[in-house]
């Protein structure tokens, strides 16, 4: 009975240390939520807007010979995985790891330390990955698509859905699909192709850099839904290890009284 006892406040000391531990990773992520959300809502924003004008440009018959609209058979894909800086966030990294298994490609761009750590590649931080850096790996995707070193860019990333939804997804990003409307009498100088050639890097780079934002919000949803659930189920745990921490202990005294007792009256 005695061993019965001190394994439960074992366990009981365990799991509120597991309690504590939780309601710390809660507080960090629901401090980091707000600003991933408006990161996020800008990002989305900047992004809508690039991507209406590319899609606006690419209308007009002369963007249609763009290198950049060229839809190539075969070839070679470069897939660009946004995943988490760290663990215990639910599902949101195994969900994106499953969907890159299923994901034909060639090459890999890896954002996020989990992401890096998984695919053995260059390592960065998928919440402080600046707009800098977009730009940079945009120029260099651009350069290798018009040289025909790559024929498709494709972005698997997590769209945010709500507080408890999270979803994987991929994003085709090059070739641009032409499924725009010509800008009426708009006049574009030197031409629409020459604009949209140089928008494509601008363009590459809000895609990348707006599914990082958008990404790093999920993982910090994900995190505070994991951890107010953990925190729940350790409660729980607590509550009903408690119980039977104070059955056991009940138990005993009972067993010694009982004992004392028969050994007086003998």
């Amino acid at each position: 009975m005695g061993g019965d006892i001190k394994q439960l406040r074992g366990r009981i000391r365990s799991v509120d240390s597991t309690l504590h531990l939780t309601k710390a990773m809660g507080l960090v992520a629901s401090s980091k939520l707000r600003r991933a959300m408006e990161a996020m809502q800008a990002s989305r924003t900047h992004t809508e807007a690039l991507s209406a004008t590319a899609r606006t440009l690419s209308a007009f018959p002369t963007c249609r010979r763009s290198v950049f609209l060229t839809e190539r058979e075969g070839g070679r894909t470069l897939l660009a995985v946004i995943a988490g800086d760290r663990g215990m966030a639910g599902g949101y990294n195994a969900g994106v790891f499953r969907l890159l298994s299923e994901t034909p490609h060639d090459e890999v761009i890896a954002i996020g330390r989990r992401a890096c750590d998984r695919l053995g590649t260059q390592a960065r931080s998928a919440e402080r990955f600046p707009y800098a850096e977009a730009r940079e790996l945009a120029e260099t995707i651009c350069r290798r698509f018009a040289a025909g070193e790559i024929d498709r860019f494709v972005i698997l990333s997590t769209r945010y859905d709500s507080m408890l939804s999270q979803t994987p997804e991929l994003i085709p990003v090059l070739p641009l699909l032409c499924d725009g409307e010509a800008g009426g009498d708009a006049l574009f100088e030197p031409s629409p192709e020459a604009v949209l050639n140089a928008l494509i890097p601008q363009y590459v780079a809000g895609m990348l850099y707006g599914a990082v934002r958008e990404s790093f919000a999920c993982e910090v949803a994900a995190r505070r839904v994991a951890m107010d659930n953990a925190g729940k189920n350790a409660t729980e745990m607590i509550e009903a290890l408690t119980l039977q921490y104070n059955r056991a202990r009940q138990s005993a005294i009972t067993q010694e009284i009982t004992e004392i007792v028969a050994g007086s009256g003998g």
